[in-house]
């Protein structure tokens, strides 16, 4: 990725479509230049920082494009840190995409998606944990999500991650300082110090992990397949999972034919429900088209609800899908639980739900092991994660592990230093306090034009 902050860049930061308000955001060293040609050049009273001025915006041959709010930022005092302008116009595609062009012949160019965020980061306004917590904000689907998020922005997780880190960096510092005293008996205290600070620093990053852990849960999201042969109930159930007519219900087999989904919130986590067609020999191409789906979705899900009929029991053909179904956590759902007194012998090893799609009996225990199952972390994350986060606290954690492994009497001490540089660097990979151009692209290519 080229970071080329010399420049003066420009986006609509309002979503597309028709609104009632239209946003476009100026950011770099001729953003005041450019947005006051476009409020009518000299003619007009200068902008004074962080005041809202009523403005006409102007096209280079004097026409009016639009009118509304024209707000000056001045660095370093902004959101990126350079000089920021917006001018708020009515919500007009056409009357935006006026001004984006108008701006763009004035010298601006048009922002890669996040790069507004990746200036703020580089300019030391947001470190990358914050940043990666304004596109979670921006794309919550709950309430859970959007209070981890703005925990992040925040800087709750961040915070956590510094704290360590420094307490990390004293240690590093103590053991390098074996290295350049080698010659001299530091004694059993400075070895003791060593050792209970990496088991210290080992608690605090499993505890941090595990928050992670849930974040990055709660960010990704669930979802739950549901499986089976042809009227077993499948639709239904997905219906009164969703509590709205969602999938057609009939009793002709296979009359779902493609993935159907619906979107449910459990305990705070958005999970995503997929319908799939009945797993059977099809009888045409497209049904066979359907299956086909339905197998490579069950691939990809996070748990698999194999659905069966409890009126007729176990059948060979939902034993045969049993096998088929992919490693992973699942539950047999014994569904038509009107139609029986008791629900049917399960296979062995198998968890089983009885639930009926049509009176609603069960839903309750269904909802509660969805819940169990997915490992929601509910109202209780403290912050909103990555799966990077993860994967870079795990690295710590191994590499405090390797350290205190080596930190024995007669081992190499070069050995825990390393290892604990290495630690550091993996821990400091969250908030971006160390060369971390290989990442930025990937992160910052994720978030949308104008942010």
């Amino acid at each position: 990725m080229d970071y080329q902050q010399g420049d003066t860049i420009v986006a609509i930061a309002t979503p597309p479509g028709e609104g009632g308000v239209g946003i476009l955001r100026l950011s770099g060293p001729e953003a005041l230049s450019i947005a006051t040609a476009l409020c009518g050049g000299s003619k007009v009273k200068s902008l004074a920082p962080r005041h809202a001025h009523f403005r006409r915006f102007h096209a280079r041959d004097g026409s009016i494009i639009d009118h509304g709010i024209a707000l000056y930022f001045p660095a370093p005092h902004s959101y990126t840190g350079e000089t920021v302008v917006e001018l708020q116009g009515h919500g007009s595609p056409l009357a935006l995409a006026s001004l984006l062009t108008e701006a763009i012949a004035l010298g601006a160019r048009a922002a890669r998606a996040g790069e507004f965020s990746e200036r703020a980061f580089l300019n030391g306004r947001l470190d990358l944990a914050q940043a990666e917590a304004i596109a979670d904000l921006i794309h919550a689907r709950s309430d859970a999500q959007a209070r981890a998020a703005a925990a992040s922005l925040e800087g709750a997780f961040s915070q956590a991650v510094d704290g360590i880190h420094g307490q990390l960096l004293q240690l590093l510092a103590l053991a390098e300082a074996g290295l350049d005293f080698s010659e001299e008996d530091l004694g059993d205290a400075h070895e003791q110090a060593i050792a209970d600070g990496l088991m210290r620093l080992e608690g605090q990053i499993a505890h941090l992990l595990k928050q992670a852990q849930q974040g990055a849960r709660l960010a990704r999201g669930g979802r739950v397949v549901l499986a089976g042969r042809p009227n077993v109930g499948k639709s239904s159930l997905m219906n009164a999972l969703a509590q709205r007519e969602s999938a057609i219900v009939t009793a002709i087999p296979g009359t779902t034919r493609d993935l159907l989904r619906e979107e449910i919130v459990l305990d705070g986590l958005p999970v995503e429900l997929i319908d799939t067609a009945g797993l059977r020999a099809a009888t045409d191409a497209v049904e066979a088209e359907g299956i086909a789906r339905a197998r490579n979705i069950l691939h990809n899900a996070q748990l698999i609800l194999l659905v069966a009929d409890a009126s007729t029991g176990w059948q060979a053909e939902d034993e045969a899908i049993l096998r088929d179904l992919p490693e992973g956590p699942r539950r047999i759902i014994w569904n038509k639980l009107d139609l029986v007194p008791v629900p049917p012998f399960t296979p062995a090893g198998e968890v089983a739900i009885a639930v009926s799609a049509q009176t609603g009996e069960g839903l309750d225990v269904l909802h509660r092991g969805l819940i169990e199952a997915l490992g929601v972390p509910g109202d209780s994350c403290p912050f909103s994660a990555r799966r990077r986060h993860v994967e870079a606290l795990e690295n710590c954690l191994h590499q405090l592990g390797a350290a205190r492994g080596m930190s024995q009497p007669g081992d190499v001490p070069e050995l825990v230093a390393q290892s604990l540089r290495e630690a550091a660097v993996a821990l400091a990979s969250i908030t971006g306090r160390m060369d971390v151009e290989d990442i930025l692209g990937e992160i910052f290519s994720r978030f949308c034009i104008g942010k």
